[in-house]
């Protein structure tokens, strides 16, 4: 059985459980999807979402929880890990922008610049093309990091906003600048949850 982990600290953690729920009923998969928020949850977990929210404080709660390092490690040793928006910022291994308390799990080979997109009121939605879909997907940018540079060749794009990348992929570690889980489409999900199969 896939158990399936979003970490509850702070974000959009309800439709990421929703959407993760919809995701394996639709790949026919029996699972369950909790809300992480200490290190004894992480027994037995199958994949992991970063969700969006404020990165400060998602990094200060995960460091203040003792997840950072339980999950730097699980990502490491090739656990599957998905994060969008300030979850990408909570994975990438350079963050433009970042406070000097700040703490990243440095997990995927990538340069992100923090807010690129400016304020809430900045917020935008665009057809997104998916390297795995041949339909766009819905993209819902909201304050969103801006992915820059990709920093080896173990990462590749998965998903473009007209010919810039949004979204990327390093082995068993999924970053997206959009949110996938505001829309009712699940096909990232699924993308994504395959890996833990």
């Amino acid at each position: 059985m896939v158990k399936v982990g979003v970490i509850g600290l702070q974000g959009d953690v309800s439709e990421h459980i929703e959407a993760s729920k919809r995701a394996l009923e639709n790949l026919g998969v029996s699972g369950e999807v909790i809300w992480l928020r200490k290190q004894g949850q992480l027994e037995g977990i199958s994949a992991i979402i970063i969700p969006g929210g404020e990165s400060t404080t998602i990094s200060r709660l995960m460091v203040k929880n003792g997840l950072l390092e339980p999950v730097r490690k699980l990502g490491e040793e090739g656990l599957p890990i998905m994060g969008t928006c300030a979850g990408l910022i909570m994975l990438s291994k350079e963050v433009i922008g970042a406070t000097p308390e700040q703490r990243f799990l440095k997990l995927l080979d990538v340069r992100v610049n923090r807010n690129a997109y400016g304020r809430q009121v900045d917020s935008f939605e665009a057809p997104i093309k998916l390297a795995f879909s041949d339909e766009p997907f819905p993209g819902v940018f909201i304050r969103a990091p801006r992915i820059v540079k990709l920093l080896n060749d173990k990462v590749r794009p998965i998903a473009w906003l007209g010919d810039r990348v949004v979204g990327v992929e390093g082995d068993n570690i999924i970053g997206l600048e959009f949110h996938p889980e505001l829309t009712s489409d699940t096909r990232v999900h699924e993308y994504f949850l395959k890996k833990a199969l």
